[in-house]
């Protein structure tokens, strides 16, 4: 006799926010996204673009992430993934200080990860809320003091002081554009997760 499967728990029902384009997270004049970047006017259209990029990313986690308490945040999606929102979060904190590891050589150990859990990014994403003030709080510091660094370097052809994981030459060479490039992808690839996280979450849709 085969095993009684578990009931699924029900779907969440879709629903959106914006009113105008159903398929939109908040009707486009309460975008931020969509508000203008704060970045100089003076800065050359390819430093302006990456940021651009880089910063609606941003803006986009910390939207999905919204209005969600901590067991929401901690929702993992589909066994056996481990992937949850705010462990998605923690896993951008770390890429933000891989980031600056890379190209200035600066001494920015992990913060979850460790030689004995490299998923500790993921696994300690728990449902408690001194995890979640702690998470978006390192996140924070860590975007701003990316930004920092950016800021710094003129040129965007500066290669790396520290040792490139990334790239078709690991440990090679590797300009500073090229590592905006790299983390705008790692961004927009975890916005798709975030997506679907949330709308596994309470139904909320959006770009």
């Amino acid at each position: 006799m085969e095993p009684q499967e578990q009931a699924a728990e029900p779907a969440a029902a879709r629903w959106t926010k914006a009113t105008v384009y159903p398929d939109m997270w908040v009707d486009p004049d309460d975008d931020p996204r969509e508000s203008g970047s704060p970045l100089s006017s003076e800065l050359d259209d390819e430093r302006r673009i990456l940021l651009d990029s880089l910063r609606s990313y941003r803006l986009t986690v910390e939207m999905k992430c919204a209005d969600l308490d901590a067991e929401q945040l901690a929702r993992r999606s589909v066994p056996p993934s481990t992937m949850s929102l705010l462990g998605l979060v923690r896993h951008l904190t770390e890429d933000e200080r891989h980031v600056r590891r890379i190209m200035t050589g600066e001494d920015a150990p992990w913060l979850y990860r460790t030689g004995e859990d490299r998923d500790g990014d993921w696994n300690g994403a728990v449902a408690d809320p001194a995890v979640v003030e702690d998470a978006f709080r390192q996140w924070r510091l860590e975007t701003a003091a990316t930004d920092r660094m950016v800021a710094g370097i003129d040129d965007l052809g500066t290669t790396n002081a520290g040792l490139a994981d990334l790239g078709p030459e690991p440990g090679g060479e590797l300009q500073l554009r090229e590592l905006l490039i790299s983390h705008v992808e790692e961004y927009a690839r975890h916005c798709g997760h975030a997506d679907l996280l949330r709308e596994c979450v309470d139904g909320r849709v959006g770009q």
